[in-house]
């Protein structure tokens, strides 16, 4: 399947649907105990454990992200270095480079002006893409 603007984003089942299910529902019951049995040391034990799932379930899923904005970035400055001969606009920030990896080597150098200049959104530059440069290692 070819990547474009509108099959680009990546979500994994398990992830997104079963395990924030399963988390809501501990969630819900970690409450409902509590609110049954009245504050008790087993049912503050219960929600803190379920808070803290919680916690880490967000963590899991934002420490890779952060990670990989980061190559994204140094990766998109190299590309935009060699095509131009100077550094990624430092107005960008990491959404729009990382909207900006989805542009083809000929549309790049232009797209990237006009989005520091003109603040485009993400989604924006998006769509203002014709030759979409599929990106199939997005965590």
């Amino acid at each position: 399947m070819n990547q474009n603007y509108k099959n680009h984003r990546r979500y994994h089942p398990l992830f997104h649907l079963i395990l924030s299910f399963l988390l809501l529902l501990t969630l819900v019951g970690a409450i409902w105990f509590v609110i049954r049995n009245g504050v008790s040391l087993s049912a503050i034990l219960y929600l803190a454990i379920v808070v803290i799932l919680v916690i880490m379930y967000l963590l899991i899923r934002q420490y890779p992200l952060k990670v990989q904005d980061r190559a994204i970035r140094a990766e998109e400055n190299l590309r935009h270095y060699v095509l131009t001969g100077e550094l990624l606009d430092s107005k960008l920030t990491i959404s729009q480079i990382t909207a900006l990896r989805f542009a083809s080597d000929a549309e790049l150098p232009e797209l990237s002006v006009r989005a520091a200049s003109q603040n485009f959104s993400p989604d924006d530059i998006k769509k203002q893409i014709t030759n979409w440069k599929a990106d199939y290692y997005r965590v």
